[in-house]
């Protein structure tokens, strides 16, 4: 059921994820958001698969809502009291224009199977193919944002914790500042104010994407909250507490004067985000790029096109680990152009180009990976996930056998080396 509905009618967690249903809740509230939409599971696969209809869906649906956009994850087993996905799930911020919604949405889908979440999942008991939903927002241009716990995370207190800083809230959560530090016991009053050291600001950039402003030396210490502000701040916790229940991670911003709540969630442990990476525009046809990978070079038509049908676009900077040595991986990747370096143990053990491919016994065992793989140019890859590969073979019995032969000459000839 491939739906895309305004926050308001976000109702069904299994469908659109906890993210997008708090969010909902907090519109039916009357609590101040960003206005957005919740994209369901479903409809998420299929734009990652670059579904035509699918991307059309989206693109009609944020059609009125004002650009830039922050598209953002909201899994369906994210954000639980047992398990947060803060700094594996993605965001991605000021995408530019609706027809880059698509690209950024694709990229929170594949962060949701990279091996850092899949690593994630094994570690807390979650190893379920993940259902990724995704809400996407006009984004904010705030003078000031940050994180607010409704309860000490740290002591347990009955007091609210808040930590802010100039600009996108991104500074104070991926820690690139020592924000501003408050404490509020529950009826506003201020129990304790301490100045950060606020270099930085996190900013839009006119072409998408985002950077780091320098912040003038007479505000990197300067409070950025007014008691105005706190009692605000104040006000959203009870609010919070009152839809959602207590304990309480609240991410906030204030713009034009006004306070928005950007997402509410139960308080778990870590906070720690990585920075979102730019919007990359589409490429070539999977099927072609399948049939020159040897792993697949024996199987007919048909069978190829069932598995092309599974795969995902994915790309890499120069530079960037693309899996490592030991951490857990649910996916398969081939190359459709670039170069990466496969090492193991610190010492390189192969260099690949189109046609090869890396993370295949992770189709089979789940176990941890064996390598790590870096890419040394941009490279174009596809990807397919223990979740979509492992259907195919089990009802596939030929295209199961052929994938042991393949993977039985690779062995027989790394014997013999």
């Amino acid at each position: 059921m491939r739906k895309v509905v305004p926050f308001a009618k976000a109702r069904e967690t299994s469908l659109y994820g906890s993210k997008a249903v708090g969010l909902g809740d907090a519109v039916r509230k009357g609590i101040n958001v960003p206005p957005g939409v919740a994209l369901s599971g479903d409809l998420v696969e299929a734009v990652a698969a670059k579904d035509r209809p699918a991307i059309g869906k989206v693109v009609k649906a944020i059609a009125d809502l004002k650009a830039p956009f922050a598209v953002r994850s909201s899994a369906v087993d994210e954000d639980g009291v047992n398990a947060s996905f803060a700094g594996q799930h993605l965001t991605v911020l000021n995408v530019h224009s609706a027809a880059d919604v698509p690209g950024a949405v694709r990229e929170v889908w594949w962060s949701a199977n990279s091996d850092a979440a899949i690593t994630y999942r094994q570690k807390v008991g979650l190893m379920t193919r993940p259902s990724v939903g995704v809400v996407v927002q006009t984004l904010l241009n705030p003078e000031a944002a940050g994180v607010m716990f409704t309860e000490h995370p740290v002591t347990g207190r009955d007091e609210r914790l808040i930590e802010a800083s100039w600009g996108l809230g991104e500074a104070v959560v991926a820690g690139l500042v020592v924000p501003d530090h408050f404490r509020l016991d529950r009826s506003g009053a201020v129990l304790e104010r301490k100045a950060g050291r606020k270099r930085i600001a996190i900013r839009s950039l006119p072409s998408g994407g985002t950077f780091e402003e320098p912040v003038a030396a007479d505000r990197v210490s300067q409070l950025c909250l007014d008691d105005a502000q706190l009692a605000g701040l104040s006000a959203l916790a009870l609010q919070c507490e009152k839809a959602y229940g207590p304990r309480r991670d609240i991410e906030w911003a204030v713009q034009d004067g006004v306070l928005y709540l950007l997402q509410c969630r139960a308080v778990t442990t870590g906070k720690p985000a990585s920075p979102p990476p730019p919007v990359r525009p589409p490429v070539r046809d999977p099927l072609t790029a399948l049939r020159r990978v040897q792993l697949f070079a024996d199987m007919d038509r048909r069978q190829a096109e069932q598995i092309a049908r599974v795969v995902k676009e994915r790309r890499f900077d120069k530079g960037e680990t693309i899996i490592m040595e030991g951490s857990g991986g649910a996916a398969f990747f081939f190359i459709e152009s670039g170069e990466a370096r496969v090492t193991s143990k610190g010492v390189e053990v192969a260099l690949l180009g189109p046609g090869d491919h890396f993370g295949e016994i992770a189709l089979i065992d789940g176990g941890p990976r064996s390598a790590t793989v870096t890419a040394v140019s941009d490279l174009v890859c596809y990807g397919i996930t223990f979740w979509e590969f492992r259907p195919l073979i089990e009802k596939n019995g030929a295209m199961a056998w052929k994938l042991l032969q393949a993977l039985a000459k690779r062995l027989r000839a790394k014997d013999s080396s």
